[in-house]
């Protein structure tokens, strides 16, 4: 991808990626989809993203040599502790290896889990008192 592309849809973004890629990307967003398929599917940050009626909660990109998922905060992390031993995580973001096979169960489990995070948010800002900081 160069800084010229800018995706308008996630067809268009895994039809751009290398042939090889473009099996796992599309198992990574099938399994998302299946998990949360209320998701409307967008792209943001010019890569592939889903988005409840509170915002984005969960993005995915395709690299040279892997593909990630973000955010991969703190509760994430710890809660997917053992099924993430394997994959490189780092700064908010899981990297799995184009090498390996695609983990959809675990991508799915994910997938629910940072929409439910981003439901449970969005109710907490809903909830504070205007003019509360």
């Amino acid at each position: 991808m160069t800084a010229k592309n800018c995706f308008q849809s996630v067809d268009e973004y895994i039809a751009s990626q290398p042939e090889a890629m473009q099996g796992a990307l599309e198992s990574v967003r099938s399994a998302i989809r299946k998990a949360v398929p209320k998701a409307q599917e967008v792209i943001s940050y010019n890569i592939a993203a889903y988005k409840l009626d509170d915002g984005p909660f969960l993005w995915f990109a395709g690299w040279k040599r892997h593909y990630s998922l973000y955010p991969a905060g703190d509760r994430l992390v710890a809660v997917f502790k053992d099924d993430l031993t394997p994959y490189d995580v780092k700064k908010s973001t899981i990297r799995f290896p184009f090498s390996a096979p695609v983990p959809v169960k675990l991508i799915e489990r994910i997938a629910k889990f940072r929409a439910k995070e981003a439901g449970q948010s969005a109710k907490a800002k809903a909830a504070k008192p205007k003019g509360v900081s």
